[in-house]
């Protein structure tokens, strides 16, 4: 045709000829796919499926590759400088069903969790207005509750935007990223704002972490010594400066080594570690901090020779107030390990894991504020 044109060429995958500038372009699936013949497996004929395109019980020979010819004569790339293509309707159905069936339930992990962190957030704002508005309750350890409500807060806040810039339900992947610890989703048209919105989650689940073991540091100071008031501005350099010293390496490392989409795949595991070993140590100290914390108010009751069913009933009620401030249930998660593949144990242990992380806020606020006699008295509910 007169004019420029996308060039004819091979791509390893489809031969593709010249195209016409701001049009699509369509080939025959490759005939050399080895499902090319076979009908498409699992799928009843005539039922139409997600991605494929025609009778369904039908073989991919009706199928084609797609791809886009811009207006300036060149292919449309996507974010990696790749022309983009479009080969679903060339897949092997046998293998893209379960994909499409984990993929779904992703998605209500993702619906799960937003519910979670916004409920929790919504606590959070609330419980640090009184907190900070009461004058009452302003002492060394409502500060240092209410910062960690605050980087409870930020980490809603921070994976809440994050997913909102993230572009689901557009063909590019699954929703894989859920915890804002564990980045695994493929979405290649995400831009720098999305990455932006990445290092700030990272950097805002970082501080929850360091926050929620300033706490557990400091209630062993109480416990341990007769004040804990100069501890405060060490405890602030730990929970908000610390954070930074991994953060950022992490952001050069993406940036120089895996400058991709969302920075959300970890296919580069010594760039991943940047932001996963500091936040494994968080955890191991909080384990043996609560661990100790324990065992020094078994010591304590057993001292002041509290019957041994009070004595039981107020460690349990101690013990399981302590599990949320502290984070111990990640202790079960770290050890279980991240897993792969989409697996029944696998899936039940990440809808666990969600729903515990996301309403860890909302348990905290309630325990530690909503709760809290020195609250309920000034607010005239005591």
């Amino acid at each position: 045709p007169p004019g420029p044109v996308c060039n004819r060429s091979f791509d390893l995958y489809a031969c593709w000829g010249d195209a016409v500038p701001n049009s699509p372009a369509t080939v025959p699936c490759p005939w050399y796919l080895p499902w090319h013949h076979r009908g498409k497996a699992g799928v009843a004929p005539g039922v139409p499926v997600a991605g494929t395109a025609g009778d369904s019980g039908a073989t991919v020979q009706g199928g084609v590759v797609a791809r886009r010819c811009g207006p300036d004569g060149r292919w449309v790339t996507d974010d990696s400088g790749k022309p983009w293509q479009d080969n679903s309707q060339c897949e092997d159905l046998a293998q893209v069903q379960p994909l499409q069936r984990q993929a779904w339930l992703l998605e209500q992990f993702r619906l799960l969790y937003t519910v979670g962190y916004s409920l929790s957030l919504v606590a959070l704002v609330v419980a640090l207005l009184l907190l900070l508005l009461l004058r009452r309750l302003r002492c060394t350890r409502n500060l240092i509750h209410a910062n960690l409500f605050v980087s409870f807060a930020l980490r809603a806040g921070a994976i809440l935007t994050r997913d909102a810039l993230l572009p689901h339900g557009h063909g590019h992947g699954h929703p894989l990223q859920l915890l804002g610890m564990q980045e695994t989703a493929v979405f290649p048209q995400a831009g720098p704002a999305c990455r932006v919105a990445q290092s700030l989650a990272q950097y805002c689940v970082g501080a929850n972490y360091a926050w929620a073991m300033a706490e557990g540091l400091f209630l062993l100071r109480l416990l341990v010594a007769t004040s804990a008031r100069r501890c405060l501005p060490a405890f602030l350099l730990l929970g908000w400066g610390v954070p930074v010293l991994f953060v950022i390496p992490w952001v050069v490392l993406r940036y120089l080594y895996e400058n991709e989409g969302c920075w959300e795949r970890n296919e580069k595991v010594a760039v991943w570690w940047v932001i996963r070993c500091p936040i494994l140590v968080a955890v191991a100290v909080n384990f043996v901090v609560f661990v100790r914390i324990v065992r020094i108010l078994v010591a304590k009751m057993r001292a002041h020779q509290v019957s041994r069913g009070d004595t039981r009933l107020r460690l349990a009620r101690s013990t399981l107030t302590l599990i949320p401030l502290l984070g111990v249930h990640e202790v079960v998660f770290a050890l279980a390990g991240e897993g792969e593949g989409g697996g029944g144990l696998r899936l039940a242990r990440l809808c666990l894991h969600l729903l515990l992380t996301s309403a860890q806020g909302l348990v905290v606020s309630i325990l530690y504020c909503f709760t809290n006699k020195e609250v309920r008295h000034d607010t005239g509910q005591g």
